[in-house]
């Protein structure tokens, strides 16, 4: 357990996991984030998967456009029902367009709480990926994001939970969302920081987290060496967004932890980020 104040205190008025965006492709990655999803979601939540169809592609297949469209939109569908008999979702959906523009347009309509996406390198027409559409979402995403990895214990509510703290307010944000979660699933929290980064006041770490890990390492490197045995890393965000984004602590350890990464950012009493 890790002391933290309560979630208004931390900039959340409700959980985190309340309302969810997941994008669903042809792959299984994405279905692992769809479960993890529904494993989140808190008590009486929404769960919204979202297949984007990138028709347009189609126009590069010349006189076989109609067929490769259609082909499209039918992958999308495939996954969709394969997405759905797995969770049981609040509702789905397939939307056109560009992936990252329509995902996000997604989050805006739901007035998203969280976003879920897997991660695999290899792009599929009708698909999101996140070397590039999950890192763009990553980054400029108004609200939280989780980045689907399959866990090292083999299913299950995530249990063993790393959170990175510093002192900070996203900090603090990210410390209250590993709390929650600790408390929902009965879990156990290690709070670390790393102090090989920028300068860290350990004496408020201390105060603020008392059983956190001290590691002279990087911030960085000593979430991700964590993660190894973790079902779960949460990091807040500095509100950074676009190009600023990249390289962030929280960008980082989302590409390079061995498991799933929330990355937390706080809400507002509408459930709209506030920048964490």
């Amino acid at each position: 357990m890790i002391a933290t104040a309560p979630f208004q205190a931390r900039g959340l008025s409700s959980s985190v996991c309340e309302r969810i965006v997941c994008g669903i492709d042809e792959t299984p990655e994405s279905l692992e984030a769809a479960l993890q999803a529904a494993r989140l979601r808190a008590p009486g939540g929404v769960l919204v998967l979202v297949a984007v169809a990138e028709v347009a592609l189609a126009a590069r297949a010349g006189w076989a456009a109609v067929r490769v469209a259609d082909r499209i939109w039918g992958g999308c569908e495939d996954a969709l029902q394969r997405a759905v008999a797995l969770v049981q979702p609040t509702s789905y959906r397939i939307v056109k367009g560009r992936p990252y523009l329509a995902l996000l347009g997604q989050i805006e309509r739901e007035r998203a709480t969280l976003v879920a996406l897997g991660t695999h390198e290899h792009r599929r027409a009708a698909g999101l990926v996140f070397g590039s559409v999950g890192t763009a979402v990553l980054c400029d995403a108004p609200c939280s994001v989780l980045v689907a990895r399959r866990q090292p214990s083999g299913g299950g509510p995530p249990r063993r939970i790393v959170v990175g703290v510093d002192g900070s307010p996203p900090a603090a944000v990210a410390a209250a969302v590993a709390q929650e979660l600790e408390a929902r699933f009965s879990g156990e929290v290690r709070a670390v920081t790393g102090l090989g980064g920028k300068q860290v006041d350990s004496g408020v770490v201390s105060e603020l987290y008392p059983e956190a890990e001290f590691d002279p390492r990087p911030p960085v490197e000593a979430i991700v060496d964590r993660s190894r045995t973790a079902d779960l890393v949460v990091v807040g965000s500095r509100g950074l967004h676009g190009w600023r984004a990249f390289g962030s602590v929280s960008e980082r350890v989302a590409h390079r932890a061995r498991c799933s990464v929330l990355v937390a950012r706080g809400l507002d009493t509408a459930g709209v980020s506030t920048g964490g």
